[in-house]
């Protein structure tokens, strides 16, 4: 257990599972976590969940992959210090970090248009945003390396203050921490980057937790079709819990493209496709089956560092289509998170059916497991229970 008294100011010793080697299980090791420096929160996680970006960064081999790390950026805690110039929350207000940055200084930050902080911008970095440095080190005073400014897999952790939102700590923390990420992602995507209309025809190509939350923004939004595309058939049945109506299985099209049958079925293409994937081939697929004239086509899946998009110019000169990419869904934190957890409290925002497993702390690999198998959306893990 860690240590709970009189720690404020001084190194927490607490469990953290620590990833030594890419694509090797975790190590459940004793840490030291750092007291927050200026502009940081030290926060006591609740609960966490994995996500499939942690899975990505934890196989790579070379940067930016860089080992020991502590993985997770899905969570929820209670903040156990402040640093100094921290006044926007208190020791025991209930937050929950993300990997996007809401510094409300920037010009992006006070603009409606944009959600990307241009004062501490994404990057994938090692280290904290504002200091460059880690707040971890194990035992033997080994530095070990932040992943996307949240490091969840930890009891403790420190993030930076323009990445914690407070939330109503009424909200239980198994279902708040799935708006951390994923869920933000998806939902977002259609209601802030896409602002899907009443009546349209959405295509979401990946029917993984993130395409299912884009279903269930788009549904939010009263999308009249809702079209699913992926090589597992299973997935219709999950998909119409959030609103898909209907399926294009990608492996069983024939002599036809899945641009081509989506064109078919639409009469000239939908609205909005959504790529949910990672692939620069199906990125293309939906610009090419999204509607001449008015269609967008957003990004969310995350292809391999340095892969290429390629697009015939002339589709891109004639069509009047969009093509643009988002991150958290083009939510800005700390306003919309709160607006999706009343969103869920006033039962609107499906969440329940997002966390299909939970495990302890001390099963963190099985949680590895479950979502490489393919057997679970979200499985949340349980810090102390």
């Amino acid at each position: 257990m860690a240590e709970k008294l009189s720690s404020k100011g001084k190194p927490i010793r607490c469990r953290a599972a620590v990833s030594r080697k890419p694509g090797e299980p975790l190590v459940m090791e004793e840490v030291y976590v750092a007291p927050p420096m200026p502009r940081e929160v030290r926060i006591r996680v609740i609960c966490t969940s994995l996500c499939h970006s942690d899975i990505t960064f934890w196989k790579l081999k070379e940067f930016p992959g860089i080992f020991p790390r502590i993985f997770g950026h899905e969570a929820i805690g209670i903040v156990e210090s402040v640093g100094e110039d921290v006044e926007e929350v208190s020791e025991g207000d209930t937050v929950i970090p993300t990997f996007m940055a809401d510094c409300g200084e920037c010009e992006d930050c006070n603009s409606k248009e944009s959600n990307l902080c241009s004062k501490l911008p994404f990057k994938v970095s090692p280290y904290m945003p504002r200091h460059e440095t880690s707040r971890f080190t194990d035992l033997n005073g080994e530095t070990l390396y932040h992943f996307l400014f949240v490091s969840s897999f930890s009891e403790y952790t420190v993030v930076d203050i323009a990445h914690v939102t407070k939330v109503d700590p009424l909200v239980p923390p198994n279902r708040a921490c799935l708006l951390s990420c994923g869920v933000s992602t998806g939902v977002g995507a259609a209601w802030k980057t896409a602002n899907v209309e009443a009546g349209s025809t959405v295509v979401i190509f990946g029917l993984g937790s993130i395409g299912l939350a884009v279903a269930e923004g788009a549904r939010l939004c009263g999308a009249t079709r809702i079209i699913g595309v992926d090589v597992n058939q299973d997935k219709f049945v999950v998909g119409k819990k959030f609103g898909v109506t209907e399926f294009v299985n990608g492996g069983n099209c024939g002599d036809k493209s899945v641009s081509q049958v989506i064109n078919e079925m639409t009469g000239g293409g939908a609205d909005y496709c959504f790529e949910c994937v990672g692939l620069a081939s199906l990125v293309q697929e939906a610009f090419a089956c999204c509607r001449k004239g008015w269609g967008k086509t957003i990004v969310l899946g995350v292809d391999r560092p340095g892969s290429q998009l390629t697009i015939p110019f002339h589709d891109v000169l004639q069509s009047k289509k969009s093509l643009m990419g988002c991150l958290l869904g083009g939510l800005k934190p700390k306003t919309d998170i709160p607006i999706l957890l009343k969103r869920y409290t006033d039962k609107e925002l499906q969440l329940d059916e997002f966390a299909t497993h939970e495990v302890t702390f001390e099963d963190i690999n099985k949680a590895f497991d479950l979502l490489l198998e393919g057997n679970c959306l979200r499985c949340v893990i349980w810090m102390d229970k």
